[in-house]
C-alpha cells in the first residue's frame, strides 16, 4: 500500500484542543507541585529507597505551548512489579536523566479495530515532544494520578484514561466508547529514547476495543490516521525496515511479538489474557 495513499490526510483541523477550568486548574496545581517538590525517591524493584537525586531543569520555551502545558501532569510512578509507589510530573517522567536512574510510569496503548477488523494507526503530530511523526497504534498515553484512574481492580483506572485520551487526540465522544468495553490484554514492559534528551520507560497496559467510531483528531496531537488491513500494516512495516517512515518503539515491540496473532483471533482474546505476567521487552 502506499503510505501517502493509503493514509487519509486530514491536514490542519481547524481549532486547537480547547481546555476547560478544570483541567487547567489542575495543570496550574501541578506546575506549582513540581516548583516546590525537586526530589524523587529512586526506588529498586522491592520497593527499597536507595537515594534522592535532583531533578534537573530542561528549557522547554522552544517546545509547543499546548504539549508544555501536558508535562505538568502528574503520571503514576510504579516500580518494575507495577506496584504504584508515588506520582510525579509527565515532564519528570520523560527526562532520559531521570529514566536512567530508574523512574518507571504507568501507560497504556489502545487498539482499535472497526466492524471490518481494520486496525486505527495514527502519525503523531510533529509539535509532540517524544517520537514526533512516528506512527503508532490508535492511542498511546499515560493514567493520571488521581482517584478514578488509579483505581486498579480489572484495570478499570487505565480503562478510563484511555477512554480520556480516545476524546482528547482522535475526537471520538466519550459515550461511543465504554471503559468496560475494552479488553485488558497484558502488560509490556519497554525502555526508549526519542532524542537526547526525551524519552520513554513504561509498563504498557494492552487494551483492545472493536466498534465504529465517529474520529475528529485533534491536530495538535495527530498529524494523520488511517484505517488498516493486515497485509497494508505488512507494507507499512517494510517501508519503516528500509527508513521511509518512522514507527514508535512500543508499537515496533508489539508488531514484532504479538498483534498478529491477536488480531487472527478478535473473537477470542481471552486466550491472550494474562494479567500477572508482565512482558519485559
Amino acid at each position: 500500500m502506499p503510505l501517502e495513499g493509503g493514509v487519509r490526510r486530514r491536514g490542519l483541523l481547524q481549532g486547537a484542543l480547547k481546555y476547560g477550568a478544570p483541567q487547567r486548574f489542575t495543570a496550574r496545581l501541578a506546575a506549582i507541585s513540581e516548583n516546590y517538590i525537586m526530589t524523587f525517591f529512586n526506588v529498586s524493584v522491592l520497593g527499597r529507597i536507595r537515594r534522592s537525586v535532583t531533578m534537573p531543569e530542561i528549557n522547554t520555551s522552544h517546545l509547543d505551548e499546548q504539549q508544555v502545558q501536558l508535562l505538568a501532569e502528574m503520571c503514576i510512578l510504579i516500580d518494575e512489579n507495577d506496584n504504584k509507589i508515588g506520582a510525579d510530573t509527565k515532564k519528570n517522567c520523560h527526562l532520559n536523566e531521570n529514566i536512567d536512574k530508574g523512574l518507571l510510569h504507568r501507560a497504556f496503548s489502545v487498539f482499535l479495530f472497526n466492524t471490518e477488523n481494520k486496525l486505527l494507526l495514527q502519525q503523531r503530530s510533529d509539535a509532540k515532544i517524544t517520537f514526533p511523526g512516528c506512527f503508532t497504534n490508535s492511542c498511546c498515553s499515560h493514567p493520571l494520578s488521581n482517584p478514578g484512574e488509579l483505581e486498579e481492580n480489572n484495570a478499570i483506572g487505565v480503562k478510563r484514561a484511555a477512554q480520556r485520551r480516545l476524546k482528547a487526540e482522535l475526537g471520538i465522544p466519550l459515550e461511543e466508547v465504554d471503559p468496560n468495553e475494552m479488553h485488558y490484554l497484558t502488560r509490556i514492559y519497554y525502555k526508549a529514547q526519542s532524542d537526547g534528551i526525551w524519552g520513554e520507560h513504561e509498563i504498557d497496559y494492552i487494551l483492545f476495543l472493536r466498534k465504529n467510531v465517529t474520529l475528529n483528531p485533534d491536530p495538535n496531537e495527530i498529524k494523520s490516521y488511517c484505517y488498516v488491513s493486515k497485509e497494508e500494516l505488512k507494507e507499512i512495516m517494510k517501508k519503516a525496515a528500509s527508513g521511509e517512515i518512522k514507527l514508535t518503539p512500543w508499537f515496533k515491540i508489539i508488531v514484532d511479538n504479538f498483534l498478529f496473532k491477536w488480531w487472527d483471533n478478535l473473537n477470542h482474546l481471552s486466550q491472550f489474557v494474562d494479567h500477572e505476567k508482565i512482558q519485559r521487552m
